[in-house]
């Protein structure tokens, strides 16, 4: 019997580079692998039985928040960029990116598991089914991500992929960072911090992906996405400082953690190659050195969690990613 062949299948060849920049992404994301059960986020409990009511609530809210976040991107987000990726090599690592999203999800119900009973579990995913700031984010990202069928909606996929890792996750790794830095949920806090490496990774690589699709398309194209890009920013600034005024009211922190978003807002247009859109004068100093892996007790890029040795390997900087598109 014979058959005749409709097209011609490729496999992914890692035997040359194809681009200059996805097979280091590749290794840095491999090097940086972790799992949630690799964290000990039983040494929180004692400090979590002294926290307030209050403290708690806003605690389990931020990292349920979280949850659905990665949720999206992990099932929505990453597949719809993968479906119109062709180069094989940049599939695999969205792909890896994708499966990281799963587990940054599965790290917050870690925690869930540790510190709530299952009444307290339940009640915390009926609140994200139902609080409408947060639906309401979602609603946005989906808009997105669910109609990614061409070359335009891919990058303005890629530019909201950028939004949601560099600066809409970090209205709930604000609260998380502001406890751990002054040694409280210091367990639950490694996780954060683990999640956020991966997140500055993920942030990069697919701004770096966006920009190369954005400097393909002519003068009159680019300025129809900037209109539309910079409207998806607003839509999402905007619904994410009513998520904050909510979850965060009464505590004191509202400024601080609206000013905190704007910072990374700005993170966020520099990995699609724009300038800073917000002039922010000072972020709170606790929060800001929780950012910093250089400044934790101990490398991320070598130990997950206390004294799960991996590797040692060099740490990634800022210059690393400056490449020539």
């Amino acid at each position: 019997m014979t058959f005749k062949l409709k097209k011609i299948h490729k496999a992914v060849n890692w035997n040359k580079e194809d681009d200059g920049f996805t097979q280091a992404f590749w290794e840095q994301n491999v090097k940086q692998f972790w799992l949630p059960e690799e964290i000990s986020v039983s040494k929180d409990i004692k400090v979590w039985n002294e926290l307030s009511d209050k403290q708690k609530e806003l605690y389990k809210k931020v990292l349920g928040g979280l949850t659905l976040l990665d949720t999206k991107q992990g099932n929505n987000g990453i597949p719809s960029m993968m479906s119109l990726t062709e180069n094989l090599q940049r599939k695999a690592v969205l792909s890896f990116m994708g499966t990281m999203e799963e587990i940054h999800a599965k790290s917050y119900s870690s925690i869930f598991t540790t510190l709530l009973s299952n009444t307290e579990i339940d009640e915390l995913f009926q609140w994200i089914e139902t609080e409408e700031t947060l639906q309401r984010k979602a609603d946005l990202i989906l808009e997105q991500y669910e109609n990614t069928t061409n070359q335009k909606s891919l990058y303005l996929s890629m530019a909201t992929s950028v939004f949601l890792e560099s600066f809409l996750f970090y209205s709930g790794f604000f609260y998380p960072l502001y406890l751990a830095g002054q040694g409280k949920m210091v367990a639950s806090g490694e996780i954060i911090s683990l999640i956020l490496r991966d997140e500055s990774l993920h942030g990069k690589y697919i701004g770096l992906l966006a920009q190369e699709i954005y400097n393909s398309f002519s003068d009159e194209d680019k300025n129809e996405l900037n209109d539309k890009m910079y409207s998806i920013f607003d839509n999402l600034m905007e619904n994410e400082i009513d998520y904050t005024n909510l979850i965060y009211k009464e505590t004191g922190l509202e400024k601080e953690v609206i000013d905190f978003l704007k910072y990374n807002a700005n993170r966020a247009l520099e990995n699609l190659g724009f300038k800073d859109f917000y002039i922010v004068d000072e972020i709170n100093t606790i929060v800001l050195n929780g950012l910093s892996t250089e400044t934790k007790t101990h490398d991320f890029f070598s130990t997950k969690g206390n004294g799960y040795q991996k590797g040692i390997y060099e740490e990634l900087e800022d210059e690393d990613f400056i490449i020539e598109i």
